[in-house]
């Protein structure tokens, strides 16, 4: 009981006598209460996420209890609200469970301990539901880690580093490309640790201000500066015990590198305006995608929490470093999009494969599973085509020239010598059929290539559904018989 007694309420009510009693009864069994006389009023501070229950009268001035619940529901739909009326009846408590009401209670109140149970049986489903989230939440965070695919040298040296460093404390320094993948490195560490059943929590350290990112981190007290309307734990609090992540480092302040070196060597935070500091039991993983040693030497950033930082270096390599990669990565998108989509999109064409393996990925990881949502939305097939992605995909591999050339320059000599080969025999399979009018015999011969040999090649570069055209049943050329096209004789 001890979690539903702290369990917040937030009391609306105008009548003045009811609301000071409600919110005696609450108090006495360890609630704390926000008690507001007006509806409008009430809908702004439902909007604090801390408030778990909300008491309403039906009948208010301005906003009545009915249109104040649809409202607080809409916003935050995992509150529970129970209704007061003086005038209860059916069609009431109907309207007011339809709308999303927990329960009611009838004014006057026969016994006072019906109004602290019902508040109790509705803080006790909150924290039921918000536990159960927070579950789904971790489930869904630790399986992120499959996310983390690859077969080539590089990622492998990844995954054996990650196993490794998730037995220790110490800190780690992720460097990497966006897009490379940082902050799931990062989960894979903290859920294969001691300390998976604590919190992990992350912070992008350049979307705050370093007035905003301060507060955040290290929480701030009553006054301490305008707006701060009363004390606020911060994240090195909320994750006492577990992880913090700390997404662009190099991106963090001066002034606020000076405190997380305190928090780094002294174990300790202290609240923005505070004078005690506060014990915290944190594991730091920080990341970033700019060169923190050159930053330390220019003077950007403090030489003694490089140090404290990079404890432990994990390097994510950039995709274009690992085409091999790419297949195995454009599979696991596909799957994960078809299934959100709700389409049977099974595959990906050899053609549109090699267009992707090709690209040259400046948005790494996360540009790729761009590529493959919008193919998986956009394709009328039961797999993904050339002309399913970006046009700058469609026009690639081009002729012989130097662009080919410089599409292949970031890939292994071996690999690029395949692609280059695959995209020659395809034009010159192509260019092979258009002379010989798409006759498939003429063509093989020109090519001193038996028939049924030819015929494998056009399948196992697609020429065939995209370069042949069907003939007349019957011709002077034909030797498919009378009544078969070309195109289906070669499919």
């Amino acid at each position: 009981m001890n979690q539903v007694k702290r369990a917040k309420v937030l009391v609306v009510d105008d009548d003045s006598v009811v609301l000071k009693a409600v919110t005696q009864i609450l108090q006495r069994e360890g609630h704390p209460v926000v008690a507001i006389d007006d509806a409008v009023e009430g809908l702004a501070a439902a909007k604090d996420p801390s408030i778990d229950v909300v008491v309403l009268d039906i009948k208010m001035p301005h906003l009545s209890g009915m249109d104040l619940l649809r409202a607080i529901k809409a916003d935050r739909p995992d509150v529970e609200v129970i209704m007061m009326t003086a005038f209860a009846t059916v069609e009431t408590a109907v309207e007011a469970v339809k709308a999303g009401a927990y329960d009611y209670l009838t004014k006057p109140f026969e016994n006072i301990d019906e109004v602290s149970l019902t508040v109790a049986k509705a803080a006790e489903r909150k924290a039921l539901k918000d536990r159960t989230r927070a579950l789904e939440e971790a489930l869904t965070a630790r399986s992120q880690f499959e996310d983390l695919i690859g077969q080539s040298s590089q990622m492998r040296a990844v995954f054996k580093l990650v196993e490794t460093v998730s037995h220790s404390t110490a800190t780690v320094l992720i460097q990497g490309e966006s897009g490379t993948g940082k902050e799931l490195v990062a989960r894979a560490i903290h859920y294969r640790s001691a300390r998976r059943d604590k919190p992990f929590v992350a912070v992008n350290c350049s979307a705050l201000t370093e007035t905003l990112l301060e507060s955040e981190l290290f929480g701030h007290v009553k006054g301490s500066f305008t707006g701060a309307t009363g004390n606020k734990k911060g994240l090195f609090e909320a994750a006492d015990g577990g992880t913090i992540f700390l997404d662009e480092i190099g991106d963090v302040p001066p002034a606020t590198q000076v405190r997380l070196l305190r928090v780094l060597q002294e174990g300790e935070v202290k609240r923005v305006g505070a004078n005690e500091p506060v014990k915290v039991d944190v594991r730091v993983i920080a990341a970033t995608h700019v060169d923190l040693s050159r930053a330390k030497e220019q003077g950007k950033f403090r030489e003694d929490l490089f140090y404290r930082l990079n404890v432990i270096t994990i390097d994510l390599p950039p995709l274009r470093d690992r085409p091999e990669d790419v297949p195995l990565l454009a599979h696991h998108f596909l799957k994960v999009y078809a299934s959100k989509a709700d389409k049977k999109v099974t595959g990906i064409s050899p053609r549109a494969m090699e267009a992707l393996t090709c690209n040259r990925w400046t948005g790494n990881v996360r540009e790729l599973e761009n590529v493959i949502e919008r193919a998986v939305v956009l394709t009328a097939n039961d797999a993904i085509d050339v002309e399913d992605l970006p046009p700058g995909f469609q026009a690639a591999p081009q002729a012989d020239s130097a662009v080919e050339v410089f599409s292949l320059a970031h890939l292994p000599y071996a690999q690029a010598k395949r692609l280059a080969m695959r995209a020659f025999e395809r034009r010159y399979l192509s260019a092979l059929l258009e002379k010989n009018n798409h006759n498939v015999s003429s063509a093989a011969r020109a090519a001193g290539v038996d028939r049924s040999n030819f015929r494998r090649l056009l399948k196992q570069y697609e020429v065939a559904g995209r370069s042949m055209k069907p003939r007349s049943p019957k011709g002077p050329d034909s030797d498919n018989g009378p009544g078969v096209p070309v195109l289906e004789a070669v499919s």
